[in-house]
């Protein structure tokens, strides 16, 4: 029967505590490897968001305003950056009605905007998007306020999409003449009266108002016959309507 010579299990226990010793060296070398890693990535010099590019049809979206907000809400370097809450910032400025932002190895940053098209001012200080949605901005442009001609509405909250939807069937019966609306007001029981680009002011009423603008259009022709100018007209009535006259000041 063959032995095993007593000079080998130190010869094996050598080489079992070599192993063992190269496994830790090993494995304090990833350790150390993967903090000065995890350093390096969190180095914003080393690197950083070098790249932000911005696309989308935008007219009252400043790129610039995206990329300054990004370097203020996201400080670190590219790998730290957490493009969920850039999305959200983005989406918070009052021109973005939707956004999506995506890295791009190897420091780029892709941001796409959808903008707000702002379809008319609401209660004097916000603006209503083509979907009747309030958002906070400004026209601080006005030569473009002028250009865009954009109808003043006002109403309680809660109403926006009805206030909105209100004025574009009244308009779309008044485009058959030179009138259109400058102003729309809703009351708090839902009463339409409305202001024309020549300062006639019409009083509709709460009920069957599209009828009722529609009697005025009718109309409209033979109450122009007369050599008065018509302040308001009351269109609260089942037939018929009721003209209130500009007075002239006599002269002194």
């Amino acid at each position: 029967m063959n032995e095993t010579p007593a000079l080998d299990k130190p010869a094996k226990a050598s080489g079992f505590y070599l192993g063992l010793a190269f496994f830790i060296t090993v494995l304090v070398l990833l350790v150390f490897a993967g903090i000065k890693l995890s350093v390096w990535l969190e180095d914003e010099q080393r690197a950083p968001v070098q790249e932000i590019v911005v696309s989308g049809e935008r007219r009252f979206i400043q790129d610039q305003n995206i990329e300054s907000l990004i370097k203020r809400t996201q400080p670190g370097s590219f790998f730290e950056l957490d493009v969920e809450q850039t999305h959200q910032s983005v989406e918070a400025m009052p021109w973005v009605y939707r956004a999506s932002v995506r890295k791009r190895w190897p420091s780029g940053l892709e941001i796409y905007v959808v903008e707000q098209q702002p379809a008319a001012i609401w209660n004097g200080d916000m603006l209503l998007n083509q979907f009747g949605d309030a958002f906070n901005a400004q026209l601080t442009d006005k030569d473009l306020a002028l250009e865009m001609q954009l109808p003043n509405l006002f109403g309680p909250g809660g109403s926006e999409q009805t206030a909105l939807q209100g004025y574009r069937n009244m308009q779309s019966l008044l485009d058959v003449t030179d009138l259109h609306i400058v102003e729309m007001f809703l009351s708090e029981r839902f009463a339409w009266n409305i202001q024309l680009n020549n300062g006639v002011k019409l009083n509709l009423g709460r009920t069957e108002f599209i009828d009722r603008l529609q009697r005025f259009v009718d109309l409209l022709p033979l109450i122009s016959q007369q050599k008065k100018q018509i302040d308001y007209v009351d269109l609260r009535y089942d037939t018929g309507l009721a003209v209130g006259w500009k007075t002239l000041d006599k002269p002194v």
